[in-house]
Parts: C-alpha cells; sequence; structure tokens
C-alpha cells in the first residue's frame, strides 16, 4: 500500500508539473487513473524482468534488459539509452577519483606529478 501511495503521490507531482508547463489540468480521478496503470505496468515490467534474468541465467537486471523491454518505444528507449551512457561515465569520472586519492593518500604521485617532478630533476641537474 506504501509503494502504490508513493507511485500515486509521484504521477500527481508530474501531472502538476505538465499542468503548469502545458496549461492543461488534470482531474484527481485521471491522476488516479494514471497512478493505478503506472503500478501495474511496474508490475508487469518487473515479471519481464525476471523472465529475461532466468533465461540468461542471471539474478540481476541489467541495463541490456531494460532497453530491450522499452524497445517499443523509440524515444523511451533513446532516453533509456542516454541515462544509462550518463551513468556510465559518472561512474567511471567516480571510479578514477578514487584511484587518485587512494594514489595520493599512499604517497604515490599521478602522472602529471610525475613529469614534473622529472622535469625539476633535469633543471636541478643543468644547473
Amino acid at each position: 500500500q506504501r509503494l502504490k501511495a508513493a507511485v500515486h503521490y509521484t504521477v500527481g507531482c508530474l501531472c502538476q508539473e505538465v499542468e503548469e508547463d502545458k496549461e492543461v489540468q488534470f482531474s484527481k480521478q485521471s491522476i488516479a487513473a494514471i497512478s493505478e496503470i503506472t503500478f501495474r505496468q511496474c508490475g508487469t515490467a518487473g515479471g519481464c524482468f525476471l523472465v529475461l534474468c532466468r533465461h540468461a541465467k542471471r539474478t540481476t537486471v541489467t541495463t541490456e534488459d531494460v532497453k530491450l523491454l522499452a524497445r517499443r518505444s523509440n524515444s523511451l528507449l533513446k532516453y533509456i539509452t542516454q541515462k544509462s551512457e550518463e551513468l556510465a561515465s559518472s561512474n567511471m569520472e567516480q571510479k578514477e577519483k578514487k584511484k587518485k586519492k587512494s594514489s595520493v593518500a599512499k604517497g604515490e604521485r599521478t602522472p602529471g606529478e610525475q613529469e614534473a617532478a622529472v622535469t625539476e630533476n633535469e633543471d636541478s641537474n643543468m644547473a
């Protein structure tokens, strides 16, 4: 029930945004209907994900599973692909930052710092 209430609340918020943007109004009944459809569709998608994972002998739903399910809607597939790429890029950046932090914490130099140190040594040797 709490999940269903959360879906209803979120749909209501989204409908308010559309109302402000498109100057249209949603009745309480239409918001309730959209919420119910959304909730049921999520349940159906969950079952589909389960079947896809079992077929692939996996226990984890991947972005490829989500894309496969969204393939009927070009705009949804495009959106999911874009968000997936953004998340992958963000994850790579975070991993690189963690790698740099751990090397700095260990006293190791980053490649740029190593080049600067070599140049500094060469300059001091020339003097």
